[in-house]
């Protein structure tokens, strides 16, 4: 039994170590710090997290699975490219799944749900009233604050998978989101642009909710890559 126990306690600590490796990769990743593409050394990992190898490497792996980090053969790992061909791809994965959660809680949201999108609004609104300009740089606080908007938006959609499943997405079109972020004249401008995504999904038009989800989300895409333009 002791034996058992011992293991059980390893194995919680492997799992509590590697997802502390994922965590911090991921952050580098997002954050630019880690650039795309970028080939990433067990040795050198170790060295940057202090982190053991093994670890570290399952910490990769669950970044695999989240669209962060590729497999180079045997060769090891890279931070996933950035291109054009990426965003769509992301943009469409996001419509399909986001539409469907986005209908799913307009049909069993609640009082506390719409409390839920009009706190998140409200926090990133005073935030960005504190920082001025300096949202548009995609800060992680910031950031924290615009994933929490987003994710109240299909909060009571009742399905776990949806809601993890928009969270990766999410974290994966982070790169490309901090281009975007320049794109916007002002803090005013931005929030004006999530007050509208709100009210009409406040309104309970799902049809209407969604068309403007679609068209919010895909904002990105023509910011990042306007049409005609060459990667």
């Amino acid at each position: 039994m002791a034996d058992a126990t011992r293991s059980d306690v390893d194995a919680s600590g492997s799992d509590t170590l590697s997802e502390r490796a994922a965590s911090l990769l991921q952050h580098d990743i997002i954050a630019g710090r880690l650039a795309p593409g970028a080939r990433l050394g067990i040795v050198d990992l170790v060295q940057r997290y202090d982190i053991g190898a093994t670890p570290l490497r399952e910490g990769l792996s669950r970044l695999m699975s989240r669209g962060l980090i590729v497999g180079i053969g045997q060769r090891g790992f890279r931070v996933a490219d950035i291109s054009r061909e990426d965003l769509a791809d992301i943009t469409r994965m996001r419509t399909v799944v986001e539409m469907e959660a986005l209908r799913l809680a307009i049909q069993n949201g609640n009082d506390a749900w719409e409390a839920g999108i009009l706190g998140a609004l409200h926090q990133m609104r005073r935030h960005i009233e504190r920082i001025g300009d300096a949202f548009r740089e995609g800060a992680p606080d910031f950031d924290r604050l615009h994933k929490g908007f987003h994710t109240a938006l299909l909060s009571a959609c009742g399905s776990r998978r949806l809601l993890s499943a928009h969270s990766d997405l999410y974290d994966q079109a982070y790169r490309y989101r901090r281009v975007m972020m320049r794109g916007f004249d002002s803090g005013a401008q931005f929030v004006e642009a999530h007050q509208l995504l709100a009210d009409r999904i406040l309104a309970r038009d799902i049809g209407a909710s969604q068309a403007a989800l679609e068209s919010h989300l895909h904002s990105t895409l023509a910011y990042v890559y306007p049409p005609g333009q060459g990667d």
